[in-house]
């Protein structure tokens, strides 16, 4: 088998499965161990794979910017807001994350709904602006231009002080294994800094993002209450989720 067959090979078996392992690639593709580390190396270096200890896991996520994730599946990010703007209630104080899905959650809720929105997003400061009823709670800090969202130390020093009902979490990647994983640093530790102070966190995620990782893990997966995903996702797939704990909600 020639080097980019073998290759090909390894992707098409990291689709189906989420994962896999170096050592039964080895056994699978009848060649050494140190053959499989190598195509693994090259394949991360390509974009194809995340390479981790012992194998890999895919490397899709989405890092594009706002603009451009805000293109891609518009009715699955409809479907999935209305989902999740129906969990928020009367009195509560919840926290909207950046990203284009939690956008079109602010332009869901219901137009007499009373709570308090605390967000790091402008465009979703924006939306909810349409809401009379609702006290809007910007978190400033260093707009991160690609996801239009605020970050640094001054956004997750203001955020480890909210106390919310829920938070509406945006996530660039959501494995079972690796769990929440974001393609910044710094806007990793702010959705952290969401999470700790949050009773419950309710992950917003279409079928693209499942079983994927991006490079900086913000928490674990039992670090979520409930995931909300869209109709195209094979229901199997989401087996290792509600084994974790995790209440899934179709859209």
């Amino acid at each position: 088998m020639l080097t980019a067959e073998r290759q090909a090979a390894i992707v098409e078996l990291l689709r189906q499965r989420g994962r896999v392992l170096a050592n039964d690639l080895g056994a699978e593709l009848g060649v050494s161990a140190d053959t499989i580390r190598r195509d693994l190396r090259e394949l991360d270096e390509l974009g194809q794979l995340r390479r981790v200890h012992g194998g890999a896991l895919p490397r899709t996520g989405d890092a594009a910017p706002f603009a451009a994730r805000a293109r891609r599946a518009p009715e699955a990010k409809v479907s999935i807001a209305r989902r999740a703007a129906e969990l928020i209630e009367d009195g509560q104080v919840v926290i909207l994350d950046g990203g284009t899905t939690t956008v079109e959650v602010a332009r869901a809720l219901r137009p007499d709904l009373r709570a308090t929105v605390v967000t790091t997003s402008p465009p979703v400061a924006v939306a909810l602006s349409e809401h009379r009823w609702i006290d809007i709670a910007v978190i400033g800090g260093t707009l991160r231009r690609d996801a239009l969202v605020a970050v640094g130390a001054e956004t997750v020093d203001a955020l480890r002080m909210i106390r919310a009902d829920v938070v509406m979490l945006g996530v660039c990647g959501l494995h079972p294994e690796v769990g929440v994983t974001a393609n910044d640093l710094e806007e990793a530790q702010a959705k952290r800094a969401m999470i700790d102070g949050a009773a419950a966190v309710v992950a917003l995620a279409d079928h693209d993002k499942l079983g994927t990782a991006m490079p900086v893990v913000v928490a674990q997966i039992d670090a979520i209450t409930a995931l909300i995903t869209d109709s195209d996702v094979n229901d199997l797939s989401l087996e290792p989720y509600r084994a974790a704990g995790i209440d899934v909600l179709h859209a």
